[in-house]
Formats: structure tokens, C-alpha cells, sequence
């Protein structure tokens, strides 16, 4: 349906002689922005379209999003009662949130649900959709039952938002889109587990049963990806970190992981090699506090936007205040109540080490020659995390950021933007990242600073990256709300994608914190200031990269670099001896003299992941040497004089980038 001064997609492409069998859906550019509609959605006259057939990587998006309302439509059919909440498409395929009375979803039902889903697919119903008030739409889910949808109705109403509905068949959702134009254009998708859910993130919400799908455009793409979920269920960090003893978790502490002796190993070498690059790079390393008065997240603008996700530290003198003050206001308002506690309690754990990092710059009167001043940090950050979206390492509640700013002049900030890509490139070649995606992330809707600002910090992070003449492509308003960003998307090992490193331009922070430099004009100057980590959390990096390696971790970065194993209790003394000289010349070193056989000992060891196999007979004792088993070459070495073991290790125990060339040895 179309209105006065509007078109759809389906109308353009059709007037062009482009509306293929093939295509599900455009690309549409409004108000200078592109997005994804489908052929159905009204359009103003004139807005550009480009056409979307099966085969396009932005055809997976609205393939999944249609997947998952008849997955909703399956689930209803086969549960009656079931109310739904949302259901999008994601990066890896889609989900839907259920409210099942009388029971959780079991294997049995997914494949059940799959097997409904393939009727209402060969059904080949038509996706419609419809604009309709909120009244309308308010009769329409009332009578459905659906409480969920009822509440966010409600709230997109209170923001005026244009309401729509889709139907396929006689199923009715409230969507905004997009959607293939009919059910038959789903060919190839799987549900894989179900989870729980907690309506809107909030623990204090109901519990819903989370069930995730995936689809594709074709079988085979679906079981590419199949076989990439397999082998990332056997990489899973959260599986090989209690199997390797790195790291451990308790509910006393949610969300917040304990490093056991061999993780804190991995986890100290990798703090102690971006150290390594700060003084090489010229960055100067601060300790800053934990806990700051509440006016510094007031002044950064943090505290207005980001207060759901911080933690409040209270003083027995500020409980005392509260109850003072409640008990003279006799507050019985919950939101008067709320504006009391946050009034009273005076201090927050920080989240992020920016606001500290411009109070230390404005603790004396800086001078251009000062300039670039870069600052590091590692501190130990706080956010709250809510308990249905917190995962493994990945997604915590306390990590440490290789963390860093840097405050320089607007004329320095390309020259820092194209420095730190050099330095991220050559840190991620070290780890075994091979392919890595440039984003730019652009102003969001809630920002801090004017369009000129903005404007100015967008065009220097484009420079920057234009100068390396690197590939990139634009996030349309996904940058943070102080400063847009570069962001470096990283493959790793099975193909899938992680977001790292991030370098963001701030002439925000400055101006609310009123900073300055003197000139070479003697007169006042605002400086640029530069946000930027390499490896972002340490946590969330460890997570990827126990995934990357799958549990094997390079020479230079393991818990131990090499185990010792003896044939018998007699070669004892020469493997304690050889110990020794290898711990001497600072390699990490396990011995195995325990009475179980050379075979269980090997496979303990292989278990562990470590690098390289010692194992000590006759022959090793006379000749001074070991037996070698390497790990990474998956094969035996035979016999290594100790002098060729040691210097094997010494080349190994540096990062790649360290490591001298063949002919420099």
C-alpha cells in the first residue's frame, strides 16, 4: 500500500526493468543515509534504491528476520498460549524471546518446530505489511494476548514512532521490517539451542525462553556455517579455560573471573608485551583511581548516560544522609526516592579511565611542546553488565583495558590516527590475525557537541585511515555518544569476526573539562584528545584468542614453554638439572616426575597444550640433550643438544615482530 508522495522498492525496480525473481528485498537511501527495506515498505518519491537479490551478503538479514516471525508462527502453532516478545536478526543468524507456560523447550521441540516451520515455508505465504495507528495496533495485540508486544507498543508510541504490523498468512506481528517477500525465499536454516532470557535484559523482568536459529540463502552456505559451529563448540574458551585450568568463575563474584596460575601467566605476558610497545611508541604508563566523586561523571557526561551501567560506591556516611534525608522529605515517590539515593551517594567505580585521564592533564599548565602527551593505563575498570547478556570472558562485569589517550594538537591528529594503524597491524600479525576490517563509526543520535565538532572528528578519523590507504567502510551512527571511532574488526581462525582494537576522536572530553595548552602564540588552545586500545579488554581478548589458538597458545605466550618427562625415576637428577638451567635462562618450564608411564605422561602434557615434549632417557643423560616433540609441528624431533634447545626457545620466546631475521641469526 502506497500513499500520496510515496513509493515502494517493488514500484522503482519494477519502473526500472530490475525487480529480478532473484531479489528480497533494496537498499534504500534516506535523509543521506542507506538502509536495508524490503519491497513493500512506503518510500518518499524519488529515493534512491538499489536492488538486494538472494545471493547478497545483505539479503542474510532480512532472510533471517523472516525466519525467525515463522519460527514465532510454528512455536504459537505448536504451544498455544505462548506469547512472544522480540525476535531480530543478528549477526550470525536470529533469535526469538517466548513466554511458554508449563515448560521449557527441549531438542525434541526444536526439531518439531523445524519440521512446522518447513510447512508454513512450502505454504508460500506472502509477507505483508501495513501501517496502522496505535489504537489500531493496541486492539490488534490485546486480542492476540500478546502482553510483551503491548509494552512496547507503548513505548514506541511515547516516542511517535510510525507503527506497522507484518503478516504471513494468518500470523500478525508488531515489526518494523524488513521481510522477503514471501515465505517460500527461506530455504535453508536450522535452530541450534535455546537459552534464558530476561525480558529486556533485566533481571527483574520475567525469565523468557530464548530459542536461536540461523539461516542462509542456500544449503550449502548453511552447512559451512554448520561446521563452523561445531568447531567453535570444541574452541569455546569458557570449555577450554576450565580444561586447562586458565580461569574460573563463582556466583559470589558474577561475572567476574578468577585467573588460576596458568591463566594469570597468559594474562600478566600480555599486559607485559603491550608495555613493551608503550615504550617503543612513546606513551608514558599511569595509576589512577577506582573510586572518584560522582561531579567527575557529571562533568564527562558519563554519569547522565551511562549510570545504568555503572557501580555506586557508598560510605556508611552517605547511607546516613539518605536515611536523613528520606526520613525529613517523607518520600513515598519512587522517582523522587531514586533522585534522593543518587544525590546522596556521592561516589562511582569508574568504567572507563577517560574523565580520570583529563583531570591528571589538567593538574598543571601544559605547553605545545608537551604535545602529543599519550597516557596509559591499566586499571581495573568496573560496568554493570545485566546477568542475561554477561558471557565467559567475553561480556564481564571488572576487566582491564590496554587502555590509552592521547592529547595533541589538531594539526598532530592524523599523524597519531596513521601511527597507531601501524602499530595495531603489526600487534595483530603477532597474535595470528591475518584479516582484519576497518570500520568507521559514525555520530549517534544521543551525542555530546555540536555538528561541527562531530564534523571535524569524522573527517580527521577518515584522513587517517584514507592516508594508510586501507579499505573501510562506514557504521552510520555507531559511534560512541562522545566521539566517533575506527573500529578494527578481526577474523580469526574458523572465519568469524571479533571487534578489537578502537582509536576514537574526542573535542568533547577537552571542552567539558576546559583543557588547554599554551601555543606557540602564548595564547590558550584546545587540544584534540585521542581515545585508543589495541587489544581492548584483556578479559575479552583472552576470550578470543584461547578461541583463535584453540587452547594453544604460542611459545612466547604460554604457561609453560616446555615439559620436562622422564623415562624413569633414575633420569630424576638430570631432568631437575636441566630445569634449572632453563628456568635460569628464563623459560617456563613444567617437569612430570610422577611414577605413571612415559605414554600418560606424554598425553597429560599434549593435554595442556604445551609447546614442546622434553623427554629424558639413557640417551638423552649422556649426550646432554632431550628428545624433542613439537607441538606446533606435530612431530617428533629426535634428539636436541641442550645448547640447540635453548636457542630454539630464545627465538620463540619473542613475539614474530621481535624475532631476528634467518640471516640476522
Amino acid at each position: 500500500m502506497t500513499t500520496m508522495g510515496t513509493t515502494t522498492a517493488r514500484a522503482v525496480l519494477e519502473a526500472q526493468n530490475a525487480m529480478r525473481p532473484d531479489v528480497i528485498a533494496a537498499r534504500a537511501t534516506i535523509d543521506g543515509r542507506e538502509k536495508i527495506v524490503d519491497l513493500h515498505t512506503p518510500l518518499p518519491e524519488g529515493t534512491p534504491i538499489k536492488p538486494i537479490a538472494l545471493d547478497h551478503p545483505d539479503a542474510l538479514w532480512v532472510i533471517r528476520h523472516s525466519s525467525s516471525h515463522v519460527m514465532a508462527d510454528a512455536v504459537q502453532r505448536l504451544f498455544p498460549g505462548t506469547k512472544v516478545a522480540f525476535g531480530p536478526a543478528t549477526e550470525n543468524g536470529f533469535y526469538y524471546d517466548y513466554d511458554r507456560p508449563g515448560g521449557s523447550f527441549t531438542e525434541e521441540d526444536l526439531r518439531a518446530i523445524e519440521t512446522k516451520m518447513a510447512e508454513i515455508i512450502a505454504e508460500d505465504r506472502p509477507f505483508e505489511r501495513e501501517e496502522v495507528t496505535v489504537d489500531q495496533a493496541r486492539d490488534i495485540l490485546t486480542r492476540l494476548g500478546e502482553t510483551y508486544k503491548l509494552e512496547h507498543l507503548e513505548r514506541l508510541a511515547a516516542m511517535g514512532e510510525q507503527i506497522s504490523i507484518y503478516r504471513h498468512g494468518d500470523w500478525v506481528d508488531l515489526c518494523e521490517g524488513p521481510h522477503v517477500p514471501s515465505t517460500k525465499y527461506l530455504k535453508a536454516f536450522q535452530l541450534t539451542t535455546v537459552a534464558g532470557a530476561y525480558w529486556r535484559g533485566d533481571e527483574r523482568n520475567p525469565m523468557l525462553q530464548r530459542i536461536y536459529g540461523t539461516a542462509f540463502a542456500n544449503e550449502k552456505a548453511l552447512r559451512a556455517y554448520l561446521k563452523q559451529l561445531e568447531e567453535a563448540k570444541k574452541r569455546d574458551h569458557r570449555k577450554l579455560g576450565k580444561e586447562l585450568e586458565l580461569v574460573g568463575f563463582h556466583p559470589w563474584a558474577p561475572a567476574s573471573p578468577f585467573f588460576l596460575p596458568r591463566g594469570a601467566s597468559i594474562y600478566a605476558k600480555l599486559v607485559d608485551y603491550v608495555r613493551d610497545l608503550y615504550v617503543r611508541f612513546g606513551y608514558d604508563e599511569v595509576v589512577t583511581p577506582q573510586i572518584f566523586d560522582r561531579e567527575l561523571f557529571l562533568t564527562s557526561g558519563h554519569l547522565p548516560a551511562y549510570s545504568e551501567n555503572m557501580f555506586l560506591a557508598a560510605t556508611r556516611e552517605n547511607i546516613e544522609d539518605v536515611i536523613e534525608h528520606l526520613g525529613k522529605e517523607a518520600l513515598g515517590n519512587a522517582k523522587d526516592i531514586e533522585k534522593a539515593l543518587e544525590e546522596k551517594i556521592r561516589f562511582g567505580i569508574k568504567p572507563m579511565n577517560c574523565p580520570g585521564h583529563c583531570l591528571l592533564y589538567g593538574m598543571q599548565r601544559r605547553s605545545y611542546r608537551e604535545l602529543p602527551m599519550r597516557v596509559a593505563d591499566f586499571g581495573r575498570l568496573h560496568r554493570f553488565e545485566r546477568s542475561g547478556v554477561t558471557q565467559g570472558l567475553t561480556r564481564v562485569r571488572t576487566f582491564c583495558q590496554d587502555d590509552a589517550h592521547i592529547f595533541c594538537t589538531l594539526d598532530q591528529a592524523q599523524g597519531e590516527i596513521e601511527s597507531f594503524i601501524d602499530l595495531v597491524y603489526a600487534v595483530y600479525q603477532d597474535f595470528g590475525f591475518a584479516e582484519v576490517r576497518v570500520v568507521i563509526a559514525t555520530r549517534p543520535d544521543e551525542r555530546l557537541g555540536s555538528d561541527e565538532v562531530w564534523d571535524r572528528a569524522e573527517k580527521a578519523l577518515i584522513a587517517g585511515v584514507q592516508a594508510k590507504k586501507l579499505d573501510y567502510s562506514i557504521a552510520e551512527g555507531e559511534g560512541a555518544f562522545y566521539g566517533p571511532k575506527i573500529e578494527f574488526h578481526l577474523k580469526d581462525a574458523i572465519g568469524r569476526s571479533w571487534q578489537l582494537g578502537t582509536m576514537q576522536v574526542d573535542f568533547n572530553l577537552p571542552e567539558r573539562f576546559d583543557l588547554t595548552y599554551v601555543g606557540e602564540d602564548n595564547t590558550q588552545h584546545r587540544p584534540v584528545m585521542l581515545h585508543r586500545a589495541i587489544l581492548g579488554s584483556i578479559e575479552r581478548f583472552m576470550g578470543v584468542l584461547i578461541e583463535h589458538v584453540s587452547g594453544a597458545f604460542p611459545t612466547w605466550l604460554a604457561p609453560e614453554q616446555i615439559a620436562l618427562l622422564t623415562v624413569s625415576e633414575k633420569f630424576e637428577p638430570y631432568a631437575r638439572e636441566v630445569q634449572q638451567l632453563l628456568t635460569r635462562e628464563g623459560f617456563r618450564v613444567k617437569i612430570d616426575l610422577s611414577s605413571d608411564k612415559l605414554g600418560a605422561k606424554i598425553r597429560n602434557a599434549r593435554l595442556m597444550r604445551i609447546p614442546f615434549l622434553g623427554v629424558i632417557g639413557e640417551k638423552e643423560v649422556e649426550g646432554r640433550g632431550l628428545a624433542i616433540r613439537s607441538r606446533d609441528e606435530d612431530k617428533d624431533l629426535g634428539f636436541v643438544a641442550l645448547d640447540q634447545v635453548i636457542a630454539r626457545l630464545r627465538h620463540e620466546s619473542r613475539p614474530p615482530s621481535l624475532r631476528p631475521s634467518p640471516a640476522g641469526e
